[in-house]
């Protein structure tokens, strides 16, 4: 793996990630990779190509390919390409028979399985990679309620939907919380629903070196109560043994065990947490962080950290509905 110079991380951060990562062996690890350059992985949209089929078409253009996860052919890292950039701007991408795509940015959708014919939420859906995904899984069939706040974003999500013709797909432009609310008055449900919640981003340092300068604890304790307020709303919304996946690309617990704990906590009666089934081997969910201790479902999450998987960072919880 290629290398490059990163910049400082601020210290603040660096005093939580040893206490998340206390062995001295597997925090230096963790700085190791951030230094590398992140693998280039694509997924094939097989709503417009076989993934054999788009394997041989980018092979004889002269790309080398790796399909690292065997029961999802569609996920593929390229090793190379003949000219710099022409992942971009093949032909193969202009059509939409794939889509660029960081693996761990893939995992949401593997634990939310979306099938055929469901309804389906995506509360936090821009650029689309997970909303073109859950499109693909569902053979284009069904309804996806895809919402974005901001209309800049809401381009690159229709643009994005539009390429991979991901026709089932309904965009909205609300506030998360206000759309939950709307839903309710009129009695909507869903099958699934994705909350792939805005976060400090911490997981994405390898992939968006302004993060480094970015990263602040006051946007930690903030978007904590932004998610919960989310997920407060949405689960509402959830069918009677229907499933809800709450993803963020940080590492921070304040937004991602505390956020799981408190809800677990609000909604017992309502809804119980899953043990996740990944392609990759993720790390438990933490029972205790700084003053505070949460309940041992909270085990159940996934933490994936970048230097065990060669991934970037990432968290997901996987909740069904029980009322």
């Amino acid at each position: 793996m290629k290398e490059r110079k990163i910049p400082e991380l601020k210290e603040l951060y660096v005093e939580r990630m040893k206490e998340l990562l206390p062995d001295e062996s597997d925090y230096k690890n963790y700085l190791e990779i951030l230094k590398k350059i992140p693998v280039r992985s694509i997924r094939c949209n097989k709503l417009k190509i076989t993934p054999s089929d788009l394997k041989k078409r980018l092979e004889e253009k002269g790309w080398k390919l790796n399909q690292p996860w065997k029961d999802y052919p569609e996920i593929m890292i390229v090793e190379s390409v003949l000219e710099p950039g022409e992942l971009g701007r093949a032909l193969e991408h202009l059509l939409g028979y794939y889509y660029i795509q960081e693996l761990a940015s893939m995992l949401p959708i593997i634990a939310l399985q979306p099938e055929p014919e469901e309804m389906i939420l995506d509360l936090c859906a821009a650029p689309g990679s997970k909303t073109t995904q859950t499109s693909s899984e569902m053979k284009g069939t069904g309804t996806i309620i895809a919402n974005e706040v901001s209309i800049g974003r809401i381009k690159i999500l229709a643009a994005n939907l539009e390429r991979c013709g991901a026709t089932n797909v309904i965009i909205t432009k609300k506030e998360g919380m206000a759309l939950c609310k709307r839903f309710k008055k009129g009695d909507f449900q869903f099958d699934r629903i994705l909350i792939d919640a805005p976060c400090s981003g911490e997981g994405t340092l390898r992939s968006s070196l302004k993060t480094y300068i970015m990263w602040n604890i006051k946007t930690v304790k903030k978007l904590h109560h932004v998610q919960k307020q989310l997920f407060s709303e949405a689960i509402d919304l959830l069918k009677p043994n229907g499933t809800l996946i709450y993803s963020t690309c940080t590492h921070a617990p304040e937004e991602n065990e505390e956020v799981v704990d408190a809800m677990l906590k609000e909604f017992k009666d309502k809804i119980k947490i899953e043990k996740i089934s990944l392609p990759i081997k993720p790390r438990e969910g933490i029972t205790k962080w700084k003053d505070k201790k949460y309940s041992n479902q909270v085990k159940k999450c996934a933490r994936v950290y970048p230097h065990d998987n060669n991934t970037e960072g990432f968290f997901l919880a996987k909740f069904r509905r029980i009322e």
